[in-house]
């Protein structure tokens, strides 16, 4: 009975480990597009971050979603407005009055709809 119960614990370590090892994998590789989809940070930042990453993976990913977490949300939601607009192949006119509508929505912010805005135009 006891080798049962000592199998059955080893298992679900065995199955705990397996599943936070792979949302680990997960938040990091969020992490390094989210440092390649950002066009504010220049490349020694950029090279700083993957290099403590490799280095310190734990402690590097936590100061990251604490320093960064913000603006990864905001990333993500313009790359998917971007992504949903080109893909949709509409005029810049029609992507500046999607953008306007979100706006007006609530759902991005003045500086968002900016970085849309000047995206359709050029």
């Amino acid at each position: 009975m006891t080798t049962y119960l000592l199998q059955f614990w080893n298992m679900a370590a065995t199955a705990f480990s397996l599943f936070f090892f792979v949302a680990y994998l997960f938040v990091i590789f969020q992490i390094v597009t989210d440092l390649f989809r950002d066009n504010t940070l220049n490349g020694f930042f950029k090279s700083l971050w993957i290099i403590l990453l490799l280095f310190i993976p734990l402690i590097t990913s936590i100061f990251y979603l604490i320093l960064r977490g913000k603006g990864m949300a905001k990333r993500q939601r313009i790359y998917r407005l971007d992504t949903n607009a080109s893909s949709l192949c509409k005029s810049p006119a029609e992507q500046i009055l999607d953008a306007k509508k979100l706006l007006k929505q609530g759902v991005i912010n003045q500086e968002e709809f900016e970085i849309l805005k000047e995206k359709a135009i050029n």
